[in-house]
């Protein structure tokens, strides 16, 4: 792997971690030390970031086929198989997706690995999720997006990078603000409801390293991010229930998912 200006190969990343989970090439040692740690102390966490990454693509292919035609993907991560565009195009070539992140390893993949059917659009801007703003009003989101008509905002497997102090419940009002009814929200979230107290304690403990630290919530937390919007059946559930069966099996469940439309 080719390391870009800027990048530390010896510092562990998070999304190079989660690359590493996903079968992905574009991490170092150091991010798979972290990551075979955390496996070896949490069951089934590679498991959950799999079946999460298939819920992303179940999630895009659901709302296509109901005639969504464009995504603001918050939180990009490394470009992996089943990215937003490519789920999306495959189903509507002229579908158009903005994704966003603020790591330069993952946009220096994105730009070089994420290309566009030539009916559709994708762009990629580097920003940060903590300021909605900056986002929102940059000169590619508008050029790619038309805010009158319906949205998917992707934010899969985000929030829980955002700790309470950053206001991440305020994050989600400040974006969904700006889209017109009739738009969505697809959101996963790390959640420890699911696992007994023993596995979560294990878990809290194997992460508490900087690359991999978390902010799990409740499932009740999680419902709160849907305010102002109609859940799509099953609700909110394990991210391995939404719309299908498990891609992997699943010894523990680690994540919530859900997908809301607008009022």
């Amino acid at each position: 792997m080719t390391v870009p200006r800027g990048i530390n190969p010896n510092v562990p990343h998070s999304a190079r971690v989660y690359d590493y989970w996903l079968g992905g090439k574009d991490n170092f040692e150091a991010d798979r030390r972290v990551a075979e740690q955390t496996m070896a102390a949490v069951p089934g966490v590679r498991e959950s970031a799999r079946n999460n990454r298939a819920f992303l693509g179940r999630a895009v292919r659901h709302l296509t086929r109901l005639g969504v035609r464009q995504f603001l993907d918050l939180g990009t991560g490394i470009p992996t198989q089943g990215n937003t565009h490519e789920v999306a195009q495959e189903e509507a070539p002229d579908a158009r997706v903005v994704y966003v992140d603020n790591d330069p390893i993952v946009m220096t993949h994105a730009r070089a690995l994420l290309s566009s059917k030539p009916e559709g659009r994708t762009a990629y801007i580097e920003a940060d999720v903590r300021d909605p703003r900056s986002v929102l009003e940059h000169p590619d989101v508008p050029a790619t997006l038309d805010f009158t008509q319906p949205i998917a905002l992707m934010m899969v497997a985000i929030l829980m990078h955002i700790p309470d102090e950053d206001d991440p419940a305020g994050l989600v009002k400040a974006f969904t603000a700006a889209l017109p009814a009739g738009s969505y929200l697809v959101l996963s979230h790390l959640t420890l409801d699911l696992v007994p107290e023993e596995t979560a304690d294990a878990y809290l403990s194997a992460t508490s390293h900087q690359a991999m630290h978390r902010t799990p919530r409740t499932g009740e937390q999680i419902a709160r991010y849907f305010d102002g919007f109609d859940l799509v059946e099953p609700g909110l559930v394990a991210v391995s229930e939404w719309h299908d069966t498990p891609l992997f099996a699943d010894p523990a469940t680690w994540m919530y998912a859900g997908v809301g439309r607008k009022r």
